[in-house]
């Protein structure tokens, strides 16, 4: 396939519905189809293809996504950079609901997904020491600054399956060992960009405190209505900051 995009960003319609001369393509990989159709558009110059991780209905549960062929959607497309927002639970009293946490360590605790490219008879061992890339992480940072939106320059973030939330235990457990936000979707995406050689950068805004913190009896256990209704909140501030990046790229 020619090249199509520079940039890839895991995003749905939200994200360029206002956007002119919108490109809908759809892309059989080896690994069997992406989330959707893919979306490309202009931005500054450059062509970003958006994907929405869980399909334009949000009907995908995060455990059944088919990550590897979303990732190898944008090899194919000849993506060069990807930007992977998600929404996260926060696990410290610091990172409030609002907050943006750009992550720079991840702590995989989800189970049975397909997470590798290599199966044999081809097998490769790949470091995952700095699975984010860091000038992504820079840009995402300054930028953030730039527009005065509240950002956590480094955090652990923690992927549980899915698609049901912690337990009170699992999030104390969680805490205790000084992760900093807990999500369901950043494992295997990140690796496996990391195995084509893609650089991505997650950004993490922060929608709630998970299970509710310890010694901090008025924060309740999160609930979808919660997330959804931060995350809209926001929406704005996770457009703007990721096409703001993208001018800067």
């Amino acid at each position: 396939m020619e090249k199509k995009a520079d940039i890839g960003v895991f995003g749905g319609s939200g994200f360029y519905s206002f956007l002119d001369d919108v490109e809908e393509i759809e892309i059989e990989t080896p690994y069997g189809k992406p989330s959707d159709k893919i979306s490309i558009a202009e931005i500054s110059g450059k062509k970003v293809a958006f994907l929405p991780r869980h399909g334009k209905k949000h009907h995908i549960p995060p455990h059944l996504i088919n990550y590897r062929a979303n990732i190898y959607a944008m090899k194919m497309l000849g993506v060069e950079k990807i930007i992977s927002p998600c929404s996260c639970g926060s696990l410290k009293a610091n990172l409030k609901p609002g907050d943006f946490v750009i992550s720079d360590q991840f702590v995989d605790r989800t189970k049975g997904r397909k997470d590798t490219y290599f199966e044999g008879p081809n097998v490769e061992h790949i470091s995952a020491a700095e699975p984010y890339d860091n000038e992504l992480r820079m840009l995402a940072i300054e930028t953030a600054k730039d527009m005065k939106i509240p950002v956590h320059e480094t955090g652990t973030i923690v992927v549980i399956n899915g698609p049901r939330f912690s337990t009170k235990a699992e999030s104390r457990w969680f805490s205790s060992m000084g992760w900093d936000t807990v999500n369901m979707t950043q494992y295997p995406e990140g690796y496996l960009a990391l195995e084509l050689g893609i650089p991505i950068v997650n950004i993490g805004l922060v929608t709630d405190y998970d299970a509710g913190l310890e010694g901090r009896d008025e924060i309740k256990p999160v609930t979808m209505e919660d997330v959804y209704k931060v995350f809209n909140q926001n929406i704005e501030e996770v457009k703007g900051l990721i096409f703001n990046m993208i001018k800067k790229m």
